[in-house]
């Protein structure tokens, strides 16, 4: 089960609150969009309709960037290349031990709800938790430069594993590879066995999504 300040600071996600204390750089960036936008508690709903926000979010990301020197311009080279996935280019860092992963957001609406799955999943799954390096700009188009720990997969994953964890953590499956908590009110998609991996035993969950829906909502 996740301890109670856990869930307390997903409630804050949830609730676009500021999130207090000491924070990471993710956590900055996040509470600086979520201080002038709201949290959104709709899925996949009028993405055309926010990209105005987007925008306006990108552009106060930049200004943020160029303020707190955030530019990243010694993205990995072609010969540490692993994959892409739907929204990433992957790296291996230099330093053997972490993954870089250039990223454009796509499955998000806006910048606030990318940083906030970005906050869920390091409080959910610490053992892959993101670090922010920086951004950077391709044809116009602002990325996040994200590092995640490495992980060598050394068996195949089994889905009803990953079942009876999620579940655990209060996570009902609703279709295939999406779940649903009712209680914090959050969605978490696609976790098939290549978001998921295995190494002595442990799941790390390496690639996830989760948006935030209305408690409410869900419970009428």
């Amino acid at each position: 089960m996740l301890p109670d300040d856990t869930r307390k600071r997903i409630e804050n996600i949830t609730a676009g609150t500021v999130i207090e204390g000491p924070s990471d750089t993710c956590t900055t960036i996040r509470n600086l969009l979520s201080a002038s936008f709201a949290t959104s508690t709709t899925v996949k709903i009028d993405f055309e309709g926010k990209s105005v926000i987007k925008e306006e979010q990108a552009q106060l990301l930049e200004k943020y960037s160029t303020e707190n020197n955030l530019w990243v311009t010694d993205l990995p080279g072609e010969d540490r290349f692993l994959t892409r996935g739907g929204e990433a280019r992957v790296y291996l860092a230099k330093d053997g031990k972490n993954v870089i992963k250039v990223n454009d957001a796509v499955y998000y609406a806006t910048w606030l709800e990318f940083f906030n799955s970005i906050l869920l999943h390091n409080l959910i799954f610490p053992n892959t938790a993101y670090s922010l390096v920086g951004f950077t700009k391709e044809n116009d188009a602002l990325l996040a430069v994200m590092k995640q720990p490495f992980i060598v997969s050394d068996a195949q994953v089994e889905i009803d594993n990953i079942k009876k964890l999620l579940a655990y953590n209060g996570f009902e499956n609703t279709r295939r590879n999406d779940y649903l908590n009712k209680e914090l009110g959050l969605i978490l998609e696609d976790m098939h066995d290549e978001n998921v991996l295995v190494s002595s035993a442990t799941l790390f969950f390496i690639d996830t999504v989760f948006y935030t829906v209305s408690t409410i909502s869900l419970q009428s």
